[in-house]
């Protein structure tokens, strides 16, 4: 059964973590590079992925024997060093610019859906029940198609100075997040 404070808690948790406002520069750029962005295909398939990670990513964790606290762990360090790029303005993860495909590969993944988005579904399921997982993987669907459709509008309206302060500020919610996950997983 749906319940509207978890459904808000994890929309608002996937949207930091997909951080769809702060990779607008990013969009904006392969948008002028390749002239266009697929947002369907991009949204669709990070929906895809976001799905089967979310009902098989246990499965891909006990096929490498792995607890779910351990992988927590990580997810958190992974969340953590996110949030850290994102105030300071440095880049500890790089991405693959040899790489071509538009919409798929670097957008759908693994811009939307990366290490941090994957981790973070299987934290969130351990939780909240599914129904609000899935309603909030939908909203936060909802919202990445409306801003790939209009990155060119957001980037007249934000400028770099707009899209910089809320690249920060999610940033800060990113470390929270990430500090509530270590709690909640470590066994001291």
């Amino acid at each position: 059964m749906l319940d509207f404070k978890q459904t808000l808690s994890v929309t608002l948790i996937l949207f930091a973590v997909i951080d769809i406002m702060g990779s607008l520069p990013i969009i904006i750029d392969m948008r002028r590079r390749e002239g266009v962005i697929e947002s369907e295909k991009a949204t669709l398939v990070a929906g895809i992925l976001m799905i089967v990670f979310l009902f098989l990513g246990q499965e891909i964790l006990k096929l490498f024997g792995l607890d779910f606290q351990s992988f927590a762990l990580a997810g958190a360090l992974i969340i953590f060093l996110m949030g850290m790029e994102m105030v300071l303005g440095i880049h500890i993860f790089h991405a693959n610019p040899e790489i071509k495909s538009g919409s798929i590969v670097p957008l759908a993944f693994p811009l939307l859906v990366g290490a941090g988005t994957m981790t973070t579904l299987l934290s969130l399921r351990a939780a909240y029940s599914l129904p609000n997982i899935l309603a909030g993987i939908i909203l936060n669907l909802i919202f990445v198609y409306v801003v790939l459709k209009s990155s060119g509008w957001l980037e007249r309206k934000l400028g770099t100075a707009g899209t910089e302060i809320l690249r920060k500020v999610f940033g800060v919610i990113l470390l929270a997040i990430a500090i509530k996950l270590f709690k909640a997983n470590i066994n001291i």
